[in-house]
């Protein structure tokens, strides 16, 4: 028996307990110890107290564990992150803060580097929730079917890939067409590396095969690992005879998903919106100029996503009835899964070391954002309502030094202090897509018949006779009136007809009472109202007509 019950056993017993007599109480003590397993000195001690004490919460206060100094950094590494989620930041901590201290945007004393390594996500997660926003939007599907070569291209099984070795990716395209698939718009090809999560955006004029291929070719010169297999779904983008040939040609496995089966390209599906569209959004974009500047924006993308955006991956999931358990790696980046694979020679190895070395986060993501604020310019709108531009923006263009590619390890102590400074209390907040879409306009206008324009008058007459009938008794009246006329479906209508009607007759009350009886409050209480200017007189003699 739990202390809980226990204790509610004793409120229940100690009053009949001390009203009872010598023989009573012997046999109910004999119950109470039965049952709750109490030594009989302390249940007769606890049966006759006057008053029982309802059980209460034992509160130990604790001094808080973490400073604010812990608290500043961790915020600054959590926005040096891109504001992600405790979970992913908290295991790349270790990775993270040297970055930051390399490049002078953190300056830490030990204990306060050890408790941030020391950090749960939970904490971390009660440190930053008071800074955190969550935006929300979607796109649409662009994918026609390609069936003609699909007894070509075998679906994707188990034989066919080895998740394990690192080469095999998931290819998607990603339209920018802004929620209108009418006319001519970039599209972006997102490849990812199904067992490093290693992603590579490229920019498409179109959506012909031969685009494709040529940003295939592009690809395979970016990635740090041999191109081994890539897996589609149907659209014809894809499932082609150019492709078909060039991947035979080339030796890569070629494989596609399920029709209609979204969920088969899950990896590539859930880079599309962590990635293009978090950094780039929903608008619209169309010419080699808007082409150009989404191509300098994904240049730092595929830097800062592969380097300094870890990610968790799913390592086992059981199922027990109906309730599912999922358990997840530890998170990493790209890079860190890539350096345990094996597959980076030494100086494969040492090149990408030596770039992630280089590389200063925070300078990185402030670039990041003049680049997306360029693309932003670009966007075509959808409708005339919004401001039209008067002059064309300036292209800008990814400056590698500016991130610290290049550079040595030294650092000049003003821009350390200057950084962290900031670091203190930093401004920005999560780079994410801003929403350049005008705010839906509400349907009010009808696109059918009104089947009640001719009796609408009429309902509205019974009501004011009678305001005691529901809309389902005055439906039926209708139907009786007007056989086969209105479908049990309509009766919804008329319901709404009928609470708006209630509501307009609500407001036109007329409260005379209120000034007869002397209850109206006064005019200082009510606000402004014109009647409250006339003299008192008046104002009786106008409630008393």
């Amino acid at each position: 028996m739990s202390y809980r019950a226990k204790r509610e056993l004793l409120a229940q017993t100690a009053p009949r307990y001390q009203e009872a007599s010598h023989q009573q109480k012997s046999v109910i003590l004999d119950e109470f110890v039965a049952a709750t397993g109490y030594a009989r000195k302390y249940a007769i001690r606890v049966l006759t107290r006057p008053v029982v004490a309802p059980p209460t919460r034992i509160t130990r206060p604790r001094e808080r564990q973490y400073g604010a100094e812990v608290q500043a950094a961790l915020r600054v590494a959590w926005e040096a992150a891109n504001c992600i989620c405790a979970k992913r930041l908290v295991p790349f901590l270790p990775e993270l803060l040297p970055a930051l201290e390399r490049h002078g945007h953190l300056q830490v004393a030990d204990d306060v580097r050890t408790q941030l390594l020391a950090i749960s996500p939970a904490t971390a997660d009660r440190i930053l929730s008071p800074i955190r926003r969550d935006p929300s939007l979607r796109g649409i599907s662009t994918t026609k079917a390609g069936t003609l070569l699909k007894h070509q291209v075998p679906v994707r099984t188990f034989s066919d890939w080895d998740d394990a070795q690192p080469g095999f990716f998931e290819i998607d395209l990603v339209a920018h067409c802004g929620g209108n698939a009418e006319g001519a718009f970039l599209y972006t090809l997102v490849l990812t590396d199904v067992a490093t999560g290693w992603t590579e955006c490229l920019p498409l004029l179109h959506r012909g095969q031969h685009a494709v291929i040529q940003a295939l070719d592009q690809a395979r010169r970016l990635l740090p690992m041999p191109l081994v297999g890539v897996d589609s779904d149907n659209g014809k983008e894809f499932l082609n005879n150019e492709l078909i040939a060039y991947c035979a040609r080339e030796e890569i496995t070629f494989t596609r998903g399920r029709a209609y089966k979204k969920n088969d390209q899950c990896f590539v599906e859930q880079k599309n919106g962590a990635i293009v569209r978090h950094f780039i959004g929903y608008d619209r974009y169309e010419g080699e100029r808007a082409y150009r500047q989404l191509t300098e924006v994904y240049r730092a993308v595929r830097l800062y996503v592969n380097f300094f955006q870890p990610s968790m991956k799913l390592k086992e999931k059981t199922r027990e009835g109906s309730h599912v358990q999922r358990r997840y790696e530890t998170a990493q980046t790209p890079f860190q899964r890539l350096q345990t694979t094996g597959v980076l020679d030494d100086q494969q190895q040492a090149r990408l070391t030596t770039l992630f070395e280089q590389l200063d986060p925070v300078r990185l993501l402030r670039q990041i954002d003049q680049l997306q604020d360029a693309l932003w310019q670009l966007a075509v709108f959808p409708t005339a309502s919004l401001p039209t531009r008067t002059s064309t923006p300036a292209a800008v263009t990814f400056q590698g030094a500016a991130c610290g590619i290049g550079e040595s390890d030294a650092r000049g102590g003003s821009e350390a202090n200057t950084v962290a400074a900031e670091g203190s209390a930093p401004a920005r907040q999560k780079r994410k897509y801003r929403r350049t879409k005008p705010d839906p306009v509400p349907h009010t206008w009808r696109t059918r018949p009104d089947p009640f324009a001719d009796v609408i008058a009429g309902v509205y007459q019974r009501l004011e006779a009678n305001p005691e009938l529901t809309g389902k008794q005055l439906f039926q009246e209708l139907q009786a009136q007007h056989p086969g006329r209105y479908p049990e479906v309509q009766l919804r209508v008329l319901q709404r007809r009928i609470a708006a009607w209630r509501a307009r007759a609500i407001m036109t009350f007329q409260d005379h009472w209120l000034a007869e009886d002397g209850l109206q409050a006064p005019p200082s209480l009510r606000g402004s109202d014109p009647a409250d200017t006339a003299p008192e007189g008046q104002a009786l003699a106008s409630a008393a007509d």
